[in-house]
């Protein structure tokens, strides 16, 4: 959803029917194989962690990295490829210890979402 220059994501965990159901089940987007440094900043402690994206979607992205952080994490993340970036803020909805944790999109402003979307139109045009 769109509110003034700033991307809504929306926060599909306030929904009853997706408890008991699975990560993937609850997937909404096509994953793209994608590669790019990423930092990833918790804004609560201030604790940052860094790693390299393994996959893209519109909904979120996952990180590769020895120290995820924890579950809920609200999070600003910074994804950088090539001449590009992509800052937003996310939530960490997924964490597989010593490999990486797996981030939803809660918002990103303008122009930071048309980034996403290139990519994405990008990979989609590559399959």
């Amino acid at each position: 959803m769109l509110v003034g220059n700033v991307i809504l994501m929306g926060d599909r965990t306030s929904n009853d029917d997706s408890r008991g159901m699975s990560v993937r089940d609850r997937r909404f987007c096509i994953r793209y194989p994608f590669a790019s440094d990423a930092v990833v900043l918790d804004l609560e402690t201030g604790s940052r962690t860094e790693g390299v994206t393994s996959d893209l979607s519109m909904g979120g992205i996952f990180v590769c990295t020895s120290k995820p952080l924890p579950s809920n994490t609200r999070v600003r993340i910074t994804l950088t490829r090539k001449d590009q970036k992509l800052d937003g803020l996310g939530m960490v909805r997924i964490v597989k210890p010593r490999i990486g944790m797996g981030i939803e999109f809660l918002d990103l402003e303008q122009p930071h979402y048309g980034v996403l979307r290139r990519w994405i139109e990008q990979l989609g045009k590559s399959r």
